[in-house]
């Protein structure tokens, strides 16, 4: 609390700040001498004028009560602040991962630059008008900062359903089959009629495939969850993919295989390493697109462009 003196004769004025245990522990004081002061002047104007010992240790006494009282609301109240400054800094600790969760919804949702800004409050202005009543005062110390926690509380929970909406929609985009099933290498063989390299006849052949060198990298082209890791007859070590909407993408004759059935993956997560493993005249991957359940030419998939 501020005090402000100002003087008769000059009109200068001195300001101070005190502490609110100081505040109590000075009336106090001032209200124990007055009353003390108080009863041994009508004992003096009334005759009893000699203050024993008895009197004096008695006063002492009442002094020292009064002193500890005093302590222990000092003690309360820097408690209750330093109680205080724990919660802001629980309160701003929280603030921070809140820009950081805004930033990163901000790159997930692709906004454009500028549009949202996390690390600022939200702009306001306007022109003020008179309202004709009082100045605001706002609530109590202990009020505010439970209101804050409750705002901050809200905006975090408000927040995450974005995150999980948000995410969802990135799922869905991953989820979107585009691309080469490998990181380099090149088209071998297309969908459709061809000569078998094995047999030399016409036969159907059910996918592409991409030659590379032995071990190289094979890639998922979309998200999705594997249903099918292992040996599998003129597959070879064969991966199937789930991607969800009725679509699956198989990958064949791999050397080694880096995923399980259950695994969940991501675009462009490495399955397998390419091989010749099962029927197959030299390393590469044999790369199939389902939907619904039937072989569908995989080429549309392989050069659209990913969301």
């Amino acid at each position: 609390m501020n005090f402000i003196i100002v003087s008769n004769r000059t009109g200068r004025h001195q300001s101070f700040r005190a502490s609110l245990g100081f505040i109590i522990g000075f009336s106090l004081i001032i209200l124990l001498g007055s009353g003390a002061l108080g009863y041994y002047s009508y004992k003096f104007f009334n005759g009893d004028s000699a203050l024993t010992s008895e009197m004096v240790v008695k006063w002492r006494h009442e002094m020292e009560v009064q002193r500890r009282y005093v302590e222990r609301l000092k003690q309360d109240a820097e408690l209750k602040l330093e109680a205080s400054a724990v919660r802001i800094a629980q309160l701003q600790a929280r603030i921070v991962r809140l820009d950081a969760l805004g930033e990163r919804l901000t790159k997930i949702g692709r906004f454009k630059e500028g549009e949202f800004d996390f690390s600022n409050a939200p702009a306001m202005g306007g022109p003020e008008k008179p309202s004709g009543v009082s100045a605001y005062k706002p609530p109590a110390y202990i009020d505010l900062l439970d209101k804050l926690a409750k705002d901050i509380e809200d905006r975090e929970q408000q927040l995450g359903v974005l995150q999980v909406l948000m995410s969802q929609q990135k799922m869905d985009r991953d989820k979107f089959i585009a691309g080469r099933p490998v990181k380099k290498g090149w088209m071998s063989s297309r969908y459709g009629n061809r000569i078998d390299p094995i047999t030399g006849k016409r036969a159907w052949h059910e996918g592409v495939d991409f030659a590379g060198k032995q071990g190289a990298d094979v890639i998922a082209v979309a998200a999705g969850v594997v249903v099918f890791s292992g040996q599998r007859s003129g597959y070879g070590r064969m991966v199937e993919i789930n991607h969800g909407g009725g679509y699956a993408t198989r990958y064949g004759h791999h050397a080694e295989l880096s995923v399980t059935a259950g695994d969940i993956v991501r675009r462009g997560q490495v399955i397998g390493l390419m091989g010749s493993s099962g029927r197959s005249t030299g390393p590469h991957v044999h790369f199939e697109v389902l939907k619904n359940g039937q072989v569908v030419d995989p080429s549309k998939y392989i050069y659209r462009t990913s969301r």
